[in-house]
């Protein structure tokens, strides 16, 4: 008669310290709670706090992005959602990849596309100014010479 051991018997591997689907699952859905916020506020403030769709030009974004608070909230809101979006993409090709090549090639144009537009869309954040190439009968002119 043979005896199989326990279960808990046999050595128990060493869980990693880094649970990468743990953690992506925790950020999708803290990301989500606050993305929800940022988005209703952005759809408000461009769209129903002033003159609707029709008072969206250059100068209104020129306008908002002088203002460090609509920097900061427009940060937030391409970091959380590209992140977001790269996230999700990233669990989907681990579901449906099943070629370890490909799952490699497809979660490294994810990780080069999220890194490339959170650069560029940082920079346009960051280094936007309105007053480049600037004509006397803009509707800027007010803005610039105050600067």
């Amino acid at each position: 008669m043979s005896v199989i051991d326990s279960p808990r018997s046999t050595p128990q591997r060493k869980a990693s310290r880094f649970n990468i689907e743990k953690w992506g699952w925790i950020y999708m859905r803290f990301s989500g709670v606050i993305l929800v916020v940022l988005i209703f506020g952005h759809l408000f403030v461009n769209l129903v706090a002033g003159e609707g769709v029709k008072a969206i030009d250059f100068a209104f974004v020129a306008g908002k992005l002088a203002n460090p608070f609509w920097i900061v909230w427009d940060m937030l809101l391409l970091w959380l959602a590209l992140i977001h979006g790269a996230n999700g993409m990233r669990s989907i090709v681990n579901d449906y990849a099943r070629n370890k090549r490909l799952r490699l090639i497809l979660l490294g144009a994810i990780g080069v596309s999220t890194a490339a537009l959170l650069i560029l869309g940082t920079l346009v954040l960051t280094t936007f100014d309105p007053c480049i190439g600037l004509t006397p009968d803009s509707a800027l002119v007010e803005i610039c010479e105050a600067q």
